[in-house]
């Protein structure tokens, strides 16, 4: 097993969640020419063409497919596909902050998830952080004043399908290489999306092809640092800096959409960053 690195895995989900930003900018504005359907499967074709050859360039032919975990491959790629749909599908109706908002909440469902998965119990220090960041939620969302719809709860399952996926994908890395985790990803996520894409099918201009490309090799990035950084560390300790990317996002919407964040929001993003500093300070052994 790779001896954990708590520095190095912060480092790289702080990229993962600037990349990830991004292609979820980049998804907000093809989306106003493309279905949802047709966008994930452009995004999985595109990085599934970058993921085989990467796979191939070990040398090792036919042995670069093999896999000691065919059904945690699975629930990987299922779970993760749920995520990015139900992200999408609400990221066409609320504004993009509180949508990765709502996504980067998957670290409050992983303690449940790992609970579920392996029996494990997270240990109570690190139930302040997330706590923290769950009370932020609660403040942008606001629930009690109606700030919350139909759209909000379906970002919500976004958060707990990349919880499952976060889960799952550090299961994998025990005994599979990066490359293989999102080789297997990219083909079972583009198989299973592909035909509601060849259903939902419309032309839009050269340019949104163009964007949709690179969101396409935007997220192969951000599937390989995401899958690389649980090498070095637990999910428990990894999700929480997901909330970095709330940041990101918010400084897209304005530069884009104009979309200001209110006060409640500026508070709400406060709290979920002071969350996962936290957890960088958490004592070694309270790190599950």
């Amino acid at each position: 097993m790779i001896p954990q690195n708590i520095p190095r895995a912060l480092a790289i989900a702080l990229l993962t969640s600037l990349i990830a930003s991004l292609v979820s900018a980049a998804t907000k504005y093809m989306s106003g020419y493309l279905s949802v359907h047709l966008i994930i499967s452009l995004q999985y074709a595109v990085g599934l063409g970058i993921a085989l050859p990467m796979l191939l360039r070990n040398g090792r032919g036919k042995k670069s497919f093999a896999t000691q975990r065919p059904g945690l491959h699975l629930i990987r790629a299922i779970t993760g596909l749920v995520s990015y749909y139900s992200f999408y599908l609400a990221l066409v109706k609320i504004p993009l902050v509180e949508a990765q908002l709502l996504r980067n909440a998957a670290p409050l469902f992983v303690p449940l998830v790992i609970f579920l998965a392996v029996g494990i119990k997270i240990p109570k220090a690190r139930y302040l952080p997330l706590a923290i960041g769950f009370i932020g939620v609660l403040i942008v969302l606001r629930p009690a004043s109606g700030g919350a719809g139909i759209w909000h709860l379906v970002g919500l399952c976004s958060a707990l399908a990349l919880a499952a996926s976060m889960v799952s994908t550090r299961l994998l890395v025990h005994t599979e290489s990066a490359a293989t985790v999102v080789f297997y990803y990219f083909t079972i996520a583009l198989l299973v999306s592909l035909p509601l894409a060849m259903l939902n099918f419309s032309s839009a201009p050269l340019k949104v092809w163009g964007i949709g490309l690179m969101s396409g090799i935007g997220l192969y990035m951000a599937m390989q640092l995401y899958t690389v950084s649980f090498r070095y560390a637990k999910p428990s300790i990894i999700a929480p800096i997901s909330y970095f990317g709330v940041i990101f996002a918010g400084f897209w919407g304005w530069l884009f959409w104009q979309q200001v964040p209110d006060t409640a929001t500026y508070i709400g993003v406060i709290f979920v960053v002071c969350g996962a500093i936290i957890t960088m300070w958490l004592p070694e052994d309270s790190k599950a």
